[in-house]
Parts: C-alpha cells; sequence; structure tokens
C-alpha cells in the first residue's frame, strides 16, 4: 500500500506543527540566523544574564524540538524519501551548532561557588530551573572544561552516526526476501514477520523465523562493526565525563540509584524457575520433541486471537481503561478525532511504533496497526506514552515537562495491563481466559524478562570494551548465547540464529535503555495493583506521577504513585505476579 491509498482520517496531522513544508524550510532559516548564546558566556555569574540565557535557551529549544519534530516524522512517513532525510540531517548539523554554542552554561556554572548555586535553587524566580540546577551542582565532578564540552558538542553530529546507520540498515537496506505465504509470493515486512511468528502454521512460524534472520546474519559482520563503534563511543564519552563506567554515567544521568539495577537483576535472576517451568509448559502443550525460539510465540490456545478494525480496536481500549477515569477516556477519543495517530503499516514507512513529543502542541503517535492482540495492546501502550507526555507538558513549564527515560515506560505499561485485566474480569469465555493468561506470561517473559537479558548483554558488551577487548561477532554471540540459556533453560533449543538476535536490536543503539523497560514493567504492576484495589486514592497518585514531568528524579516521582523501587519489595511483588498468572495459566490447561 502506498501513502496516497491511506483514508486521511488515518494519517496524522503533522500540519499542526507546520503548514508544509515551505514553512518549514522558512522557519528553519529564521532558526540558523537567530542561533546566539555566545554573548552570554563569561556572565552567568550575574544573575539577570543567567535567567535571560535560561528563558532563551527555552524558546529556541522549544523551536528546535518542533523542527527536528516535523522532519523526523515526514522521515518516517516513507524513509526513502530524500528530502526528508536531508530535513533531519540540517537539524542535527544545527542542533550540533547550538550544543556548541551553549557548551560553555554547564562548565561555566559548575565552576561557581557552591552558595551561589544553592541560591539560585532556593530562588523562587529560578523555580522552573531548580532541579536542574540541583543536577548542576550533584555533577560538579563530571562537568568537563568548556574546551572539552565544546569539542564533545562538535563531534555530536558524527557520534550519533551509529545509531542513524543501524536505522538506515534496518529500515531501508536490510534485504528482507519474498516468500511463498499461502501460495503467494509476499514480502517478508519487519510487521508481517510479527504477524507470522504468532501463527500456529509451524512451518510458517520457521520459514519466517530462518529468513528473517538470515538478513541480519547476512550483514553480520557489518553490524558488528556498527556496534563496537557505538560501544566505543559510549566508553570514550564516559571517559570525557570522568564516570567510572558507562553504566555509573547512563545511572547518573537519569538520577537513578543503582540499589534499583542492582534489584533487578537480583530478582530476575533468583525467581528464573518459574521462567523454565512456562518454558517447558509451553513445549509440553505444544506436544513437540524440540522447542525452538520461533516457537515461543505460537499460540497455545486456539482460536481466541482478537482481530479488529483499527477504529474497534481503538474503542477497545478506550473501554479497557474505564479504571483512569472519563476524562482520561475522553483525552483518548479526542487523540483519534484530531489525528494525532498514524496507523497503517505502508511501504517505505518507518516499522514499529513509537510516541513524539512536541511541546506547546500535542504528542504524536506513529503505528503500524495490523489486526492482532499484539497491535491492539501497542495502540494502549503508545497511548499511554502520550498520556503521559500530555500530563507532564499540561503541568510543567519547559524546562521541566520532558520526564526522564527511566520512567518513559510505566505510563503505556500501566495501559496495557490494565486493559489485559479488565479484559480477564469481564470474559466469561474459559478459553479466552487461558489466551489472555497466555498473553500476560508472554509479555512479562519478553518485557520483565528478556529486557533484563538484555541489560545484561549491553552491561557485559561495554565491560569487554571498558577492560581494552575488541567486540567480535564470535564473541558478541558468545554472550548472549550464554545468557539465553541461563534466562530460558534447557527446554529449548538454543539455536544460532538465536545468538545472533542481538544484531537486530536497535534499542542497544540508545546504551542502557533497555533496562528501563523492565523496571516500567515492575512499576506499572505495582500501580495497577494500587488502582484496582484502592480506587480514586491510587488513580489521584498516579495522576501527580504522570503530571511530575522531571520536576525532580524519576525514582522519587515513582513514590507518588507508591513504588519505591530502592526497596526489593515492588521487584518481588512483579516476580510473585509472574508465578501466580504461570499457576492460574497451568491450572486452566490442566497442566
Amino acid at each position: 500500500m502506498q501513502r496516497s491509498e491511506v483514508n486521511q482520517k488515518y494519517t496524522w496531522k503533522l500540519e499542526d506543527i507546520f503548514s508544509d513544508d515551505a514553512e518549514w524550510e522558512k522557519y528553519y532559516d529564521k532558526l540558523t540566523e537567530e542561533l546566539d548564546f555566545k554573548k552570554y558566556a563569561g556572565k552567568l555569574s550575574d544573575r539577570n544574564s543567567l535567567y535571560e540565557f535560561l528563558r532563551k535557551n527555552d524558546e529556541y529549544c522549544i523551536a528546535l524540538e518542533r523542527l527536528a519534530g516535523y522532519a523526523n516524522m515526514k522521515h518516517d512517513e516513507d524513509t526513502r524519501v530524500a528530502k526528508y532525510t536531508a530535513y533531519n540531517a540540517k537539524v542535527e548539523m544545527l542542533f550540533s551548532r547550538y550544543c556548541s554554542e551553549v557548551a560553555f552554561y554547564e562548565p561555566e556554572l559548575a565552576a561557581l561557588d557552591e552558595s551561589y548555586l544553592k541560591g539560585l535553587i532556593a530562588d523562587k524566580d529560578f523555580a522552573d530551573y531548580d532541579y536542574q540546577l540541583r543536577k548542576i551542582l550533584d555533577g560538579k565532578a563530571h562537568i568537563p572544561s568548556e574546551a572539552e564540552s565544546r569539542l564533545v558538542a562538535l563531534a555530536g553530529e558524527t557520534l550519533g552516526t551509529f545509531q542513524d546507520i543501524f536505522g538506515m540498515i534496518d529500515n531501508a537496506d536490510l534485504p528482507l526476501p519474498e516468500i511463498d505465504l499461502d501460495g503467494q509470493k509476499v514480502k517478508l515486512t519487519h510487521g508481517l514477520y510479527g504477524v507470522l511468528l504468532h501463527s500456529p502454521d509451524r512451518d510458517k512460524r520457521k520459514t519466517a523465523y530462518e529468513k528473517y534472520y538470515a538478513a541480519y546474519i547476512g550483514l553480520i559482520n557489518t553490524i558488528t562493526a556498527n556496534y563496537f563503534g557505538n560501544v566505543k563511543k559510549d566508553v570514550f564519552l564516559s571517559r570525557v565525563y570522568k564516570f567510572g563506567s558507562c553504566l555509573e554515567q547512563a545511572l547518573f544521568y537519569e538520577d537513578v540509584d543503582k540499589k534499583v539495577y542492582d534489584n533487578l537483576l537480583k530478582s530476575v535472576e533468583k525467581n528464573s524457575a518459574a521462567m523454565h517451568r512456562y518454558i517447558a509448559d509451553r513445549k509440553k502443550i505444544l506436544g513437540y520433541d524440540k522447542l525452538y525460539f520461533y516457537d515461543i510465540y505460537a499460540p497455545l490456545v486456539a482460536d481466541a486471537q482478537l482481530k479488529m478494525d483499527f477504529d474497534d480496536a481503538y474503542e477497545y481500549v478506550v473501554e479497557g481503561l474505564s479504571a483512569l477515569g472519563k476524562d482520561y477516556q475522553a483525552l483518548l477519543r479526542k487523540a483519534k478525532a484530531e489525528r494525532w495517530i498514524d496507523v497503517e503499516e505502508i511501504e517505505g514507512k518507518r516499522n514499529g511504533a513509537y510516541s513524539a513529543r512536541s511541546y506547546g502542541i500535542h504528542p504524536f503517535v506513529l503505528l503500524n496497526y495490523k489486526p492482532t492482540i499484539n497491535d491492539v495492546f501497542t495502540i494502549a501502550h503508545e497511548m499511554g506514552h502520550s498520556m503521559h507526555t500530555y500530563f507532564s507538558q499540561s503541568s510543567q513549564p519547559y524546562a521541566k515537562s520532558d520526564y526522564k527515560i527511566f520512567v518513559a515506560e510505566v505510563a503505556s505499561t500501566v495501559n496495557e495491563v490494565l486493559l489485559l485485566k479488565d479484559m480477564l474480569a469481564k470474559s466469561e469465555d474459559e478459553n479466552f481466559k487461558k489466551y489472555l493468561l497466555n498473553y500476560y506470561l508472554d509479555s512479562l517473559r519478553a518485557t520483565l524478562h528478556r529486557q533484563t537479558m538484555f541489560a545484561e548483554f549491553e552491561y557485559l558488551a561495554h565491560k569487554k570494551v571498558e577492560e581494552g577487548e575488541p567486540l567480535t561477532k564470535d564473541n558478541l554471540c558468545a554472550i548472549y548465547a550464554d545468557i539465553g540459556k541461563r534466562y530460558y533453560g534447557d527446554a529449548i533449543e538454543h539455536d544460532y540464529e538465536i545468538s545472533c538476535e542481538w544484531a537486530r536490536i536497535p534499542h542497544f543503539y540508545s546504551s542502557f535503555y533497555v533496562y528501563k523497560y523492565a523496571t516500567g514493567i515492575t512499576a506499572a504492576i505495582n500501580i495497577v495493583n494500587r488502582i484496582l484495589t484502592e480506587g480514586e486514592k491510587a488513580v489521584s497518585d498516579y495522576f501527580a506521577f504522570l503530571s511530575g514531568g522531571s520536576s525532580t528524579d524519576p525514582v522519587s516521582l515513582l513514590k507518588l504513585a507508591g513504588v519505591d523501587l530502592t526497596s526489593e519489595a515492588p521487584f518481588d511483588f512483579a516476580m510473585k505476579e509472574f508465578e501466580n498468572t504461570l499457576n492460574q495459566f497451568e491450572k486452566l490447561m490442566g497442566i
């Protein structure tokens, strides 16, 4: 399908940002001319000059964010269009120039007297920036000189190329073949691969799996070199900013206590027996002598798949989130009516799904909707992101409006878990309940177990480079295979294809991101439990979290919603949720 064939109501309305490309280009030229922050250098010890700089910086960043948002989303409509690839490149160059211009800011403030910074933090006129200033005060030891900051800023465009290169490999150049599907030759796409993995037809799953991985394995030397470069970049930056490791740097900038990371790994490790049991159950239910990784998405319950067109699926999601209140539901309906969402999978479109912010306007959502239960939950997931963005931007000034990535997956996962529990509660069909329990188990496996596995992989990959060892396709595949065996157990065949899975994970180019999916679902499970058992008070606490933006550290924001990740209790509760769900599933299945 081509974009011109899509009904307009299923396309996002980017005219809400810029009416057309000509307006974008005019805005770009204006921002390029207005880039002038050097006049503030050396003057930040003056309270008035600092305040003027911060306000001007906010205005410029809002404008730059709109430029970037439009360019990126136009590019993602069809990644083959060179014009929007060029738009993105222009924004990246402008952003690099901007970073260079303001490189003096943090080093200059960090060099000032501690009492001056504390005075600013306490000054009500600087209330919009108190958290930002507190982080500068806390990070004085990690802020490089102005010259070093400027050098890193100038290199910013180059340092970001590893992610860009993988994006082009994954979305434009990956040699995905045609496959024979029900007597017809069809192009294997990322979206179709996901559909086929959930097929009850084992031959279809096997063909899709082998063909899909063959495309990545055929490029694995290039992907390895690119990923090695990305990790070397991370190590370089951690040393420039005087951190002991890449993980330490990542946790510092997210303002996350290392106890949270340690609690996650510890909890998943000590509860791995339940996962091994589930994999063994899957093998038994399917009746296979050998279980392969293309079998772990296969439906275990027949004739219970949801197949709805987008309009019905969207309303189904809205109704399923009734526990969050009528105002929340009305906002979801408004988002659809006002075309915040790009729905259809079409040729050249970026795969996957995401929610994008644009301060002062509204969030946008990219989908590649297919009539599967996964995509129904994807609607709930991405709209959770967008509602989090909406509430944070509506409640916070620009400087505090963008919540930390650490909590980015909480609202999205709360929506998913609430929807699933609503479906379980309303269903009187035992077969459908079996299906939903199976789906929940697979969701927990993919989000809690698998993302923790990813987190361990990238930690070990970075550690190798930090210790002076190179990354090769062989040692990366060996690391991944070893972790997989520990996480999944002996009931499944650990083939070569799955040892190469790391090569197709785009999030590895945003280092130490993936563990946040696991902490996100941990927080979400605990929040949903409160909402369903405590009602209005818990919902009110949850909205306080959604509205928090980056007004304080993300771990403290989660405490507003009743979740303290510095203790082991929330993690143990989440892992117990997996075990309890498995117990229910086994009982219904008669295992």
